[in-house]
Formats: structure tokens, sequence, C-alpha cells
């Protein structure tokens, strides 16, 4: 499996998802997307978050309020950097997310899902009944 994904995936995707590596601010794919449209997962293309749920948080790195599915994401305690953080996962592929911090929209549900683009597929509005995500159209009215 690893050698299979090391063949799908970029360095940096492999890092983030498999090493729980992260992705520098500010110089990732989507942290500045503005476009309608979903987020998968990219190892097992498992829906994450909705743009209708992006907010800038001026981390420098993709920020949503709250996910489209919490039964898809799992919590655990990260202590790597000396200090207690909440590290998020893909609960199918296992795969390395990103945090969650609650310095979020007050207005919202003052969670920010602070996400690295490096473990997410963007699919635009337009092309999500294409690949198979017509179903989730829905959060978009």
């Amino acid at each position: 499996m690893k050698k299979e994904l090391k063949n799908k995936l970029t360095d940096i995707q492999y890092d983030v998802t498999q090493n729980c590596g992260t992705e520098k601010p500010f110089d990732n794919e989507y942290w500045n997307n503005e476009e309608e449209g979903i987020y998968v997962d990219i190892i097992d293309g498992t829906p994450l978050f909705c743009s209708k749920h992006k907010y800038d948080s001026g981390s420098g790195w993709p920020s949503f309020y709250k996910p489209i599915n919490n039964k898809t994401i799992k919590n655990s305690d990260d202590f790597k950097l000396g200090y207690k953080r909440t590290e998020l996962k893909s609960i199918k592929s296992n795969s390395h997310l990103g945090h969650v911090f609650e310095d979020g929209p007050i207005d919202k549900t003052g969670l920010r899902y602070c996400i690295n683009s490096a473990s997410l597929k963007f699919i635009p509005k337009n092309e999500m009944k294409n690949e198979g995500y017509e179903s989730l159209l829905d959060l978009f009215n």
C-alpha cells in the first residue's frame, strides 16, 4: 500500500498524509481558493469539506468551520510541538489532514479546521455530478 501511494502522490502529499507533515503556509494549492465546490480526501475521495464552510483565517492554510460529515474525520491528541493540539485524520484512509483549533468564527461553530491542501483534492461545483458527488450539490442550496 505504501509503495502504491508513493507512486500515486506527490512528495508533499505523501509526507503530509502518511508522515503527518505540514506544508508551508501561503504556499499551498487551496489556501486562497474561493471557487465553489467540495474538498475530498486525496487518497480515497471521501468528501470532507465544502467551500460554503471555508473562510480566510489568515493562517495560510485552507480553513473551515465544520466538515461535511463529522463521521468522516477522527480526532486525536498531538503533543509533537510540546503542547496539546487536536490532530485530524480521515477515518477511511487514516490520512493526516491537519488540526482543529477553537479560534474559528464565533457566529458559526467557533472551530477552525486548519487543513493541509496536500491532503485534499478539490472538486469544483460544476464537476461534482460527473465526479459522482451529485448528492452533495444540496450543500449549495
